[in-house]
């Protein structure tokens, strides 16, 4: 209880981040759709997000540098907040692209900075209570921001509104903490190559799990609708997804730790087509089956993200695992950057479960080149399986002491 006390003002500001800048992606889809937006603008929207997430990673700890912690948060959630609020204000695709990037700065600053107060305070002794901590704070504000869409007219600006509340909301824990800033990190220097030599199956395993989580998350609620979902079934729709990748975590670490990790991101592959499979079966077999089928496809899908990090870490030196981790999430925002547009395209030219086929065409290919990686060389396994969140480049830092403990 004193830790979690400690770190209250960070994960009260975490929370309150997850449901504004979590909401805004299923309530952009509904609000496109209700407003003639085509179903490939809406996934530039999507697109944009991980655009500007991208960006915000690298400027964030440039940005910390020169004005301080709480000064950058609060430039990142005023950037947020304003990309909300003028959403009703100018009616255009383009103009929302725009809006768009900035919730993605938004998340990608405000998260830096979080994760390098908590890189800061915690000890060795405490990181793992932390971050476990951190990790269901995290969690359970993606699953209620889900939710929330249920309660938030499309095109509307009270709906908007609210977000934006909750996003100024998340200044106040932070910035009026009286605990000491920390030092500024230092930028990790971006080595797309490390991983690539390190473990290329895990860099397909991370662009993998990019489109999978990215096309669902930010072209879902068009696909929802496609299959006659109501915007409270959506938000249930959206809120399945993500309960079934938090309970996957555990069982998909004890995988990890007992057996060949290639192994495991294999048949967590073979297990997402299958799940693809079962939602694209299950639109004609009510609510029920639609939800269940989400509930399943977050199950096998998510967690292939954390495992394929952890294998390419089984074959890095402790030195090099802060810049292994930002090449990672350099990958990621690659594929998540190129995932909605696509899958909105797909979308558009030949219905709703052309998303899902796009997913499983890329899971074949992984399991594919994760059966010709098995001849390449022997397992080897140093670390422990960690879940990894996809939030800034510092969570190498936070997971990486962990990692090299726990071996």
């Amino acid at each position: 209880m004193q830790l979690i006390l400690s770190f209250s003002a960070l994960f009260l500001s975490i929370l309150l981040l997850q449901l504004s800048t979590g909401g805004v992606s299923p309530l952009d889809a509904l609000s496109g759709l209700s407003l003639g937006f085509s179903t490939a603008e809406i996934g530039i929207l999507g697109s944009s997000h991980f655009l500007g997430f991208f960006v915000g990673c690298w400027w964030a700890p440039r940005l910390m540098g020169t004005v301080g912690h709480s000064r950058a948060f609060a430039a990142f959630t005023a950037a947020g907040a304003i990309g909300l609020l003028a959403h009703m204000l100018v009616i255009s695709p383009t103009a929302w692209a725009l809006m768009r990037m900035a919730s993605g700065l938004c998340v990608a600053g405000c998260y830096t900075v979080i994760e390098a107060w908590l890189q800061a305070k915690v000890t060795n002794e405490t990181r793992g209570r932390a971050m476990g901590t951190y990790r269901v704070v995290d969690m359970s504000g993606s699953l209620l921001a889900q939710l929330l869409i249920g309660v938030l007219a499309p095109a509307d600006y009270v709906s908007y509104n609210i977000l934006a509340i909750l996003c100024c909301a998340a200044l106040l824990p932070l910035t009026l903490t009286r605990e000491a800033q920390p030092e500024t990190p230092l930028a990790p220097r971006l080595r797309p190559g490390l991983p690539l030599s390190r473990s290329p199956l895990a860099v397909a395993g991370v662009l993998v799990a990019a489109l999978s989580s990215s096309a669902f998350r930010m072209v879902g609620p068009v696909y929802g609708q496609e299959v006659g979902l109501s915007t409270d079934q959506i938000a249930t729709f959206l809120a399945a997804f993500v309960l079934g990748g938090a309970l996957a975590q555990y069982p998909a670490g004890w995988l990890a730790d007992k057996f060949d990790r290639r192994w495991v991101l294999i048949w967590l592959s073979v297990a997402t087509i299958g799940a693809s499979a079962i939602t694209i079966a299950a639109d004609g077999s009510g609510t029920w089956g639609v939800m269940g089928s989400a509930f399943l496809f977050g199950l096998t899908s998510f967690p292939i993200y954390s495992v394929a990090v952890a294998h390419a870490h089984d074959f890095t030196e402790t030195s090099e695992r802060i810049e292994l981790s930002a090449a990672l999430m350099f990958y990621f925002a690659l594929g998540a950057i190129a995932a909605p547009y696509t899958a909105s395209l797909l979308i558009g030219a030949y219905g709703p479960s052309a998303m899902f086929l796009l997913i499983s065409a890329a899971h074949v290919l992984l399991v594919i080149f994760g059966l010709w990686r098995l001849r390449a060389r022997p397992a080897e396994r140093r670390t422990r399986y960690i879940y990894s969140p996809r939030t800034s480049f510092l969570i190498g830092r936070l997971t990486g002491r962990q990692r090299d403990r726990d071996q």
